[in-house]
């Protein structure tokens, strides 16, 4: 599935720490003082260098003196995993790969005012909801790295890799089956998607079987272009191995790639074509560095900035440094505790629950919610810049945000009370409950490594699970590498019964693309009647602005009662910048009579980033 991601800063706060996929977003209110209840502390005022509100939309960095000419601007990738180096809109499989490409190869469309999309001067859009079509405009100043125009070709040809047959990805979803003569296409009936047209060469229409409010926000609209003349004739099964996917992907971004080590470092060249006026900095490094390391790293000066934003075990020590500014925002994401109740069915494409999986009982889902202190943790692994999460629909959402909502709050009598009930019971005193057999209950939770916080933080979840008798051991008996911990979850591996995760949002806030029966992202594998019910309800063209609300809460409602996951915590992104670099803008929503912030516009005033 593909999350829409359309302003610059929607692109990188995708997590600091995992998330796999990306997501549509909505509303990211420059003002937004949303306070998700049940929230007991949080930082109440900027410490040291730090600069925007509290729960943000974002804030302009600024930094005084005259720029230099040219000039390389340094990015840190906080990951103890190598990337994998898919650089192409379509088949990037997590959002360290799109960390790497979304600034420097794309970000075509600007964000509207509730982060729709927006014509930008490279692209214009055409709504006809009573025909059911978007048009996507290509103007003439759109054009790939080598000078040649981008061309309709080179948007039509993502939807003829996404529907294939043998499409590699995950974004085959709802909203390409919505698409007209995709199914048909994607079962080999077709050769070509009859809602998929070229109008002319710098015009392409799609025509929907229902005209969703969410193509407005980028549901079915695939508008970063992948070069047709690289790609058209590499075989489906080769194409994510390609080196036009792997290696010299041609770009219409402000930068294009010019060197990969593989897994380590990317560096990017000027792209003297770019719609939005050529470079004024002559090189981006992106590099991979540890993130126990990222913090000595930025004393040394050895980065403008990290990409995704700080890591959370970082923010008190990056508050302080010296040598940086360091804007502070609501980030577009939550964690979350997710459990396996189900299969996925690949021939069908859809969820299958199993209503005999060990954590089939909404009792024991609901006991394991609240025997955890979400404050608690906030607070003491995150320096405040986390709270208690009460719904999948986060509080930047504001029209949509269910304020009623009290989440699973800490509450170890009332976790105990629900398993007794539930026949989970200590049958042989051996301070772990048995299952309603009285036969021994062991669960597997999965929780990925990375960062100084991860192992510390999994260790507390096991322990306040002990603390009601729930026998919680980790998976493997260690935490799990990133790469490996989404491969066990997409694959449904048997030894997996909970796991730790995060979602980020993007810019449409429909959830349907998560948690939909046919989302190949819905890791939990659960579904029912009344939360499809209400996820078509929010799709539904013929839904009113006032039934689209309400369908929201009874989602919201349907996720709390059934909990198939448990919202664990709302987060604050921190993300330093350099004060060699003059102007950095990390705002949702940007002036809506111009294009929007875009690495283009970097300039550097000194040679190298200050040190401490």
């Amino acid at each position: 599935m593909k999350k829409r991601f359309k302003s610059l800063l929607a692109m990188f706060l995708v997590f600091a720490f995992i998330l796999t996929g990306c997501v549509n977003s909505k509303k990211g209110d420059d003002k937004s003082s949303s306070k998700p209840k049940g929230e007991q502390t949080q930082q109440a005022e900027n410490k040291g260098n730090i600069v925007g509100e509290r729960m943000g939309g974002g804030v302009v960095v600024e930094n005084e003196g005259t720029p230099i000419k040219g000039g390389t601007f340094r990015v840190g990738i906080p990951t103890d995993s190598p990337f994998k180096g898919i650089f192409n809109s379509v088949l990037y499989e997590d959002n360290i790969d799109w960390n790497i490409i979304g600034p420097t190869m794309y970000t075509t469309a600007n964000a509207g005012p509730s982060l729709e999309l927006r014509d930008s001067s490279a692209v214009k859009f055409e709504y006809d909801e009573k025909a059911k079509t978007a048009t996507i405009k290509l103007q003439d100043n759109f054009k790939w790295n080598d000078g040649k125009p981008v061309t309709a070709k080179d948007i039509i040809i993502n939807y003829l890799i996404v529907g294939h047959k043998d499409y590699p990805g995950v974004r085959y979803d709802d909203d390409m089956i919505n698409i007209v003569g995709m199914e048909d296409y994607h079962a080999g009936k077709t050769k070509d998607i009859s809602g998929v047209k070229e109008v002319d060469d710098k015009t392409v229409q799609i025509s929907f079987k229902e005209f969703k409010p969410s193509i407005k926000w980028g549901a079915g609209i695939w508008v970063e272009p992948t070069n047709y003349e690289q790609v058209k004739d590499i075989p489906m099964k080769d194409l994510i191995s390609s080196a036009p996917i792997r290696k010299n992907p041609k770009s219409a971004g402000p930068f294009y790639i010019t060197n990969v080590v593989p897994g380590q470092s990317v560096e990017f060249s000027a792209n003297e074509y770019f719609w939005g006026g050529k470079p004024k900095v002559d090189k981006v490094v992106m590099e991979v560095v540890p993130s126990s390391q990222i913090l000595a790293s930025l004393k040394a000066g050895k980065y403008d900035y990290i990409a995704g934003g700080a890591p959370s075990d970082t923010f008190k020590e990056i508050s302080e440094l010296k040598g940086y500014k360091v804007a502070r925002l609501q980030d577009m994401a939550y964690t979350y505790i997710g459990f396996k109740l189900g299969k996925w069915d690949k021939e069908k494409g859809e969820v299958v629950v199993d209503p005999n999986a060990k954590m089939a009982d909404v009792n024991l889902r609901k006991a394991m919610g609240y025997a955890i202190d979400n404050n608690a943790v906030g607070e003491k692994f995150y320096e405040g810049y986390r709270s208690q999460a009460t719904s999948v629909i986060i509080p930047i959402f504001k029209e949509y945000f269910d304020k009623d909502l009290k989440g699973y709050n800490y509450d170890p009598e009332k976790s105990k009370k629900l398993l007794d009930d539930a026949g989970y019971k200590d049958v042989d005193n051996d301070g772990f409950r048995e299952d309603k057999n009285g036969k021994p209950l062991v669960i597997k939770f999965a929780s990925m490594s990375g960062g100084e916080v991860a192992e510390p933080l999994a260790s507390y979840y096991v322990q306040a699970w002990k603390q009601v008798g729930l026998n919680v051991e980790l998976t493997g008996g260690r935490l799990i590498e990133f790469n490996s911990f989404y491969d066990k979850l997409k694959n449904d591996d048997p030894e997996i019964d909970v796991f730790q995760g995060a979602w980020g949002t993007g810019t449409n806030p429909d959830p349907s693309g998560l948690f939909s029966k046919a989302a190949s992202f819905n890791y939990y594998r659960y579904t029912n009647e009344d939360m499809q019910k209400a996820l078509d309800k929010i799709s539904a063209s013929n839904t009113s602005d006032e039934e689209r609300a309400q369908a929201y809460k009874d989602f919201e409602k349907v996720m709390e009662e059934n909990v198939p996951l448990i919202p664990t915590l709302y987060r604050e992104a921190l993300m330093p910048v350099n004060k060699r670099v003059k102007k950095f803008d990390t705002r949702y929503v940007q002036e809506q009579d111009k294009d929007d912030f875009r690495w283009n516009q970097l300039e550097l005033l000194a040679d190298q980033p200050i040190k401490e």
